[in-house]
């Protein structure tokens, strides 16, 4: 039996059947998601912390980020999730063309918000916006002076959940890089999809990230009249 399941392709030798080897690889997806789950919900408790310590300077600091840019940024990657679904869907299917297609759209739409997000981090670094040496409101009367320490905090929390949702999404890219070669190569079929449905948990929990960084940065300070 071990002789004969060694002859099906896709199928590693230390696995009996492909069912086998899809849940083992579904469970060990899981277990790794919840370890970044864990990892960026330490972030999330250092922004609750910081955004009850410091309130209007999170306030004020939102102020500085571009609602359009973020919402542009969501909106792409809601596509690239429905994008994903449907690589994962015609890899099942054994469409190989569909899915060399749809997961080129996933990587692009990737790659336009990492383009976006370059733009974002330009304008900061620009406008001296980086927390770091050198870091002052270049409005004084948008940015009051006593919130600059708290605007800091906020700016370093922006730059180290948004920079490393950014690394995310690089890794992600050379996953649907390798997913597409692969694809390409006819290596996926109805019996064997399981790295594209794999990957695909990985990019919609990246997409997920995204969807509560989003409001939780962009929108704090955003109202009618207030936000840009």
């Amino acid at each position: 039996m071990a002789e004969h399941a060694s002859h099906v392709p896709g199928l590693a030798h230390h696995f009996v059947n492909m069912e086998q080897q899809r849940e083992a690889g579904t469970i060990g997806m899981w277990i790794f998601l919840l370890t970044e789950l864990m990892f960026f919900g330490g972030l999330f408790l250092a922004y609750a912390i910081f955004r009850v310590t410091y309130p209007d300077g999170f306030l004020q600091g939102s102020h500085l980020l571009s609602v359009p840019l973020g919402g542009l940024n969501t909106v792409v990657l809601i596509v690239s999730s429905l994008t994903m679904a449907l690589a994962v869907y015609y890899s099942q299917m054994g469409e190989k063309k569909k899915v060399v297609g749809f997961l080129v759209l996933t990587l692009l739409l990737g790659l336009v918000f990492l383009v976006v997000k370059y733009f974002e981090y330009k304008e900061k670094f620009e406008h001296h916006l980086f927390p770091a040496m050198g870091f002052y409101a270049p409005d004084p009367s948008h940015l009051a002076v006593q919130y600059h320490q708290q605007v800091r905090v906020f700016l370093w929390i922006y730059f180290a959940m948004t920079g490393l949702h950014a690394l995310h999404m690089i890794i992600g890219a050379g996953i649907l890089l390798t997913l597409i070669i692969m694809a390409h190569k006819g290596k996926f079929t109805r019996e064997y999809n399981s790295p594209v449905e794999i990957s695909g948990l990985y990019w919609h929990f990246v997409d997920i990230v995204w969807i509560f960084l989003f409001p939780l940065l962009y929108l704090t300070g955003f109202h009618v009249g207030g936000g840009h």
